[in-house]
């Protein structure tokens, strides 16, 4: 597993382009997928927050998600498709929640400079990245796009 830091000083430009597609509109828009208790796939839209080296998310404390990641931490996270084309941005990995203050704090007002709210009735987690997949399409229709991937070494 890797940071959001490592993976940005890896892959530069599909950091930058990713980062983009997640804050396209102010606040980090994307859906987070997690492993139901049966084995299947959960998917919730969500608020990814990138701030300093991680990528991060505040999740209900009463949510099936947070126990979702308490119980099992593999993830997947996309971004939301955008109006004008169709790229788009997913990482996988496995999720921790957040026990440092400072790196709490750091998260938090990440979050809170591009519009969100938080309170102590959320928990914070970092999402660690095993791998990462950008498509580049040109304007609509187009087939296929161009996909750049990464994984964690």
């Amino acid at each position: 597993m890797a940071t959001w830091g490592e993976f940005a000083a890896a892959e530069p430009d599909m950091a930058r382009d990713g980062r983009g597609l997640f804050y396209r509109v102010g606040i980090g828009l994307g859906y987070l997928a997690t492993v139901r208790k049966d084995g299947g796939p959960r998917v919730h839209p969500f608020c990814p927050v990138i701030a300093g080296d991680g990528i991060y998310g505040f999740i209900l404390n009463h949510s099936a998600k947070k126990l979702d990641l308490v119980r099992d931490g593999r993830y997947a996270i996309h971004s939301f498709p955008a109006d004008e084309v169709d790229d788009e941005f997913y990482l996988t990995g496995t999720a921790r929640a957040v026990t440092d203050d400072a790196e709490y704090a750091a998260a938090k007002a990440s979050y809170e400079a591009s519009g969100g709210k938080t309170d102590e009735g959320e928990t914070l987690f970092e999402f660690l990245l095993e791998k990462a997949m950008y498509a580049k399409y040109k304007p609509r229709p187009d087939w296929p796009p161009v996909y750049r991937k990464w994984h964690a070494p």
